[in-house]
């Protein structure tokens, strides 16, 4: 006959409490909340930073298009020494050291330039709003990992206290089948029956440390500290529509990527205009004045100004242009072609987020059954091996049982949370301003305003 102390089944007890629900494993002193540890994120992930770097990056295209309007000024200066030695049939020899000396400035402005810098400075604005929704579809993917490593450290916090939890019972099991041994009531194959299930115990003990390790690990990556007291994960399906087919309708009208791909083809259209301009005539205007001084004559000082204007026709300029625009005909029909292909991927990854959402939810309810049941088949296990009717291997099955289905229940809750944050992302709305995170909200448009008729100087507005 096989006895068990009420002591193993208050441990199991424990550790169903433990596992009940994902959303308060790990509340018990809420130090960190979900939106909390995403706008740690927002302001200080390096792929974020990295990417508002290169927006800034971007901008600067514009003044730099916009140069083509401006005049260029350039300032001259020379000095020198000749010296002269000459022989005459009739003078004889002689020789002469003459020193000049000469400043000028000279001004040059294009005038017409058959739409060359007009297009150049349009192609590079589409680049600027490209890269702003490049910055926008990076918060989202930032936004999403921060959700997938929270939610990570939750489930791996839980299904590490469930197998801590386990390894207790297993001990104690192990104990009381000894004692049992030592008066007869069994025999030694139940001991190293309690001894093999306390070593695989163990085993999924480490192998739960390990990754909640590795789950923190990605936490301190992504968020950019290390994880205190985590609250509960919030689901964001309040932020969903209500069908599959709202939301593959929001994500085609709404996702950053979407609209980046469309305004690189609104670049490359221009730039094939830009290309084209070069085998038009333009007229630019030059005008200059210098001074020189030459000691050649005593006093001898002369000023010279002129305004020059300069028409430029090309005739031929060895198909170079000509294979320029052929290629950036090319690469706007390449454009056009990167939209139709992320259109699909957006199509596809919603619908993949949803079926993830609603496939976590039934796993949800199956895992709660499945639970109960085993709950309820162990105490029936354990009752019936009182009596003689069950082995202690049949028990440690009914325990491992509802172990397994536990740490099902705590998975599926965490897949629940991150698809529903997935789906978000996935219809481009996983966004600060949405989610309500109390961070000042990156304006890229600020540096823009800042850079776009700057005509000198080499300071960043930064002060760098």
């Amino acid at each position: 006959m096989i006895r068990h102390s009420k002591t193993t089944g208050a441990k199991w007890l424990k550790l169903a409490a433990l596992s009940g629900t994902l959303l308060a494993s790990c509340a018990v002193a809420r130090a960190e909340t979900l939106t909390g540890a995403l706008a740690k994120a927002y302001e200080n992930n390096p792929s974020l930073n990295v990417q508002r770097a290169q927006v800034r990056i971007t901008d600067e295209n514009v003044p730099r298009a916009k140069g083509g309007w401006r005049p260029t000024i350039t300032a001259q200066g020379t000095i020198g020494a000749i010296a002269l030695n000459s022989r005459t049939p009739n003078l004889g020899r002689s020789s002469d050291d003459l020193f000049r000396r000469s400043v000028g400035i000279e001004i040059q402005q294009m005038i017409f330039d058959s739409g060359r810098t007009l297009n150049n400075v349009r192609a590079s604005e589409s680049q600027v709003l490209g890269a702003r929704e490049t910055l926008r579809n990076t918060e989202q993917s930032v936004l999403l990992e921060g959700v997938i490593a929270y939610m990570n450290v939750l489930r791996d916090t839980a299904v590490y206290n469930l197998q801590t939890n386990n390894v207790e019972v297993l001990q104690e099991q192990l104990r009381q089948t000894k004692d049992r041994f030592d008066v007869g009531e069994v025999t030694r194959t139940d001991v190293a029956q309690a001894e093999a299930a306390l070593a695989a115990g163990r085993a999924q003990q480490s192998v739960a440390r390990a990754n909640l390790r590795a789950s923190i690990a990605t936490y301190r990556q992504v968020i950019g500290v290390e994880p205190k007291q985590l609250g509960p994960g919030i689901s964001a399906e309040k932020y969903l529509p209500k069908t599959l087919e709202q939301a593959i309708a929001i994500g085609l009208r709404h996702h950053p990527a979407i609209a980046a791909a469309q305004h690189s083809v609104d670049t490359a259209e221009l730039q094939v205009k830009a290309t084209e301009a070069q085998l038009l005539p333009d007229f630019r205007v030059s005008a200059g004045v210098s001074q020189t001084w030459d000691q050649t004559i005593s006093g001898d000082r002369r000023t010279n100004a002129s305004i020059i204007g300069t028409l430029n026709v090309p005739i031929y300029e060895g198909g170079v242009v000509y294979a320029q625009t052929r290629q950036a005909k090319e690469a706007a029909g390449q454009a056009r072609i990167q939209v139709d292909l992320i259109r699909d991927q957006v199509r596809q990854q919603i619908i993949a987020t949803w079926s993830q959402l609603e496939a976590a939810k039934q796993q949800i309810t199956a895992a709660q059954a499945q639970v109960e049941a085993n709950q309820v088949a162990l105490e029936g296990v354990r009752e019936e091996a009182k009596v003689g009717q069950r082995t202690t291997l049949d028990v440690l099955n009914a325990q491992q049982a509802l172990l397994n289905s536990r740490v099902e229940l705590v998975t599926a809750q965490r897949d629940r949370i991150v698809a529903s944050y997935g789906v978000l992302s996935a219809i481009g709305r996983l966004t600060a301003p949405t989610l309500g995170l109390k961070v000042a909200t990156y304006d890229p448009k600020i540096h823009f305003e800042q850079v776009k008729d700057k005509w000198i100087g080499l300071d960043t507005p930064s002060g760098k």
